[in-house]
């Protein structure tokens, strides 16, 4: 499975223009208003639309993703913005990152395989500092008829890869919760992502006195 997915990556992401177009999810924009710009991960980040929309809003930000093609994109991006971006490929674990590193981490339609999934939320929680933020927007479990209604909204076809705000709970514990919802929302973002969807939405807040561990 992890050729197949690294190759659809690939593929989407060398085509032409953007896949999922160049401006910020709105969703994550609205949240970063509400925050001091600090230091930010950006998982699964792809063609970097929201990493490089970060680094404008005065943002220090790192991302990472398996695809090559994905980080050539997001570094073009971001040369065209007259921003940094530090970008690293390959599986989380072996990218070198660190724990207490983050103030925020940004996981916008980040579907990893079910099979990493947890222990990579779990890595994620350790880079954050304390009293750090994670903002998250995936699609969610009701998304199936959605995207057999319309195809063009996106989305995985594996249930498996979908999330529930229980997921959410069980690999986020302890956090404050600002937003955990599965809502409707009207998606316009590039080629793939364009009709009525249904997403979960999560703001939560690491314990300040949790140190890394979960």
């Amino acid at each position: 499975m992890a050729n197949d997915w690294l190759n659809l990556w690939n593929t989407r992401f060398t085509e032409p223009g953007y896949a999922y177009g160049s401006e910020p999810n709105v969703f994550l924009a609205e949240q970063l208003e509400r925050l001091t710009p600090g230091t930010i991960l950006f998982g699964a980040e792809g063609e970097g639309r929201n990493a490089v929309h970060a680094a404008r809003e005065g943002w220090t930000v790192s991302a990472f993703d398996i695809s090559e093609a994905g980080r050539s994109k997001a570094l073009q991006l971001a040369a065209e913005q007259g921003v940094n971006v530090d970008y690293r490929v390959g599986h989380l674990p072996e990218l070198g990152f660190f724990a207490g590193q983050f103030d925020a981490v940004a996981l916008i339609y980040a579907h990893f395989p079910p099979s990493v999934r947890t222990n990579f939320h779990a890595l994620l929680h350790t880079y954050l500092k304390p009293g750090g933020t994670v903002i998250f927007e995936g699609f969610g479990k009701d998304h199936l008829p959605y995207r057999e209604r319309n195809p063009a909204v996106g989305g995985p076809y594996d249930e498996r890869l979908l999330f529930s705000t229980d997921d959410l709970r069980r690999d986020f514990p302890h956090y404050t919760i600002d937003l955990l919802e599965e809502r409707e929302v009207e998606l316009s973002e590039g080629k793939y992502h364009n009709g009525l969807g249904s997403v979960v939405r999560f703001v939560g807040r690491k314990p300040k006195g949790g140190g890394t561990e979960g």
